[in-house]
């Protein structure tokens, strides 16, 4: 009976330790007539949030993942963009990891 319970513990800490957001795509403008598309660009970055109370990176990371993305695939925008997040727990402090995903656009050379 012990070792059960343990096991059933164990199976509840991990279930609760990690989570993912369902992804959500962000409309935004189309491809224009004076435009190109390049390819799909991704980037992520994670922000801590260390005793519950000390922000580390936790505002920039929306920003630094579009910027990795955007510089990834090339283009001056990005079109499609899809963005997911990951939690995770650690006993000090509490991870998330931003994911953003688009095409890059560029405008046409004449």
């Amino acid at each position: 009976m012990r070792v059960a319970s343990g096991l059933a513990g164990l199976l509840l800490a991990l279930v609760v330790t990690a989570c993912q957001s369902t992804p959500l795509t962000i409309p935004s403008a189309p491809v224009g007539p004076d435009e190109q598309q390049l390819g799909v660009g991704e980037g992520s970055s994670t922000g801590i949030m260390l005793f519950q109370f000390i922000p580390i990176n936790q505002n920039d990371r929306f920003i630094n993942a579009y910027r990795e993305a955007l510089a990834q695939s090339g283009g001056t925008r990005l079109t499609d963009i899809t963005v997911t997040e990951r939690w995770f727990w650690a006993y000090i402090l509490n991870g998330y990891i931003f994911h953003v995903k688009g095409t890059g656009v560029v405008e046409k050379s004449k």
